[in-house]
């Protein structure tokens, strides 16, 4: 992401909270810009439409997800702690605040033209989070690691609609169980 002006900044920042606690379509342009102190035109001066806001948006939170999930896998050495650091990240990452669940899989759910600017955003985060998977799953030795790869990623984003929707908070921890029995049946 570019470095942003300081109001822009303030704009970003405002749009993103109110975004994920309300939706991006409960949230016009007018209450971003009033939340943020600043005109509609300076809004639109910085970000072009509201569509460009949503995918700056979301790209800024992937940002964030990525630096934390990529540190947390160069932390470890064994491989198959390796390839299921993002369970522990996710049970970090939702207990830090209160949670809708996946910013992503809201964003999508709201945006139905293919071609929204954030769309490309979402996909890309989802994709990237399954090759992790899968990179760290051949480096532990597994026979088919896009297979698992994937039965990860369906684990993972089901602990966060748990965590939200279901009101369980033990959902991210008990998914890291459930891909590590995975993992190991896959390495014997």
């Amino acid at each position: 992401m570019t470095a942003l002006t300081p109001g822009a900044r303030r704009i970003l920042d405002v749009a993103s909270e109110l975004f994920y606690a309300h939706g991006i379509h409960a949230v016009g342009v007018d209450t971003i810009a009033a939340e943020s102190g600043v005109t509609k035109r300076t809004l639109y001066d910085r970000f072009g439409s509201k569509d460009a806001l949503v995918a700056a948006y979301l790209a800024a939170r992937d940002e964030r997800w990525r630096a934390r999930v990529t540190a947390a896998v160069e932390a470890e050495n064994e491989p198959v702690r390796r390839a299921l650091a993002p369970f522990a990240v996710l049970a970090e990452w939702v207990s830090e605040a209160p949670s809708r669940g996946c910013a992503f899989v809201n964003a999508f759910a709201e945006l139905d033209e293919p071609d929204h600017p954030a769309r490309a955003v979402i996909e890309d985060e989802k994709r990237w989070l399954r090759a992790l998977f899968a990179a760290e799953l051949a480096r532990a030795g597994v026979a088919d690691p896009d297979a698992l790869a994937l039965q990860l990623l369906v684990l993972h984003e089901g602990a966060l609609v748990t965590h939200a929707v279901a009101a369980a908070p033990g959902a991210p921890a008990a998914t890291e169980g459930a891909a590590r029995l995975l993992v190991a049946a896959a390495l014997s």
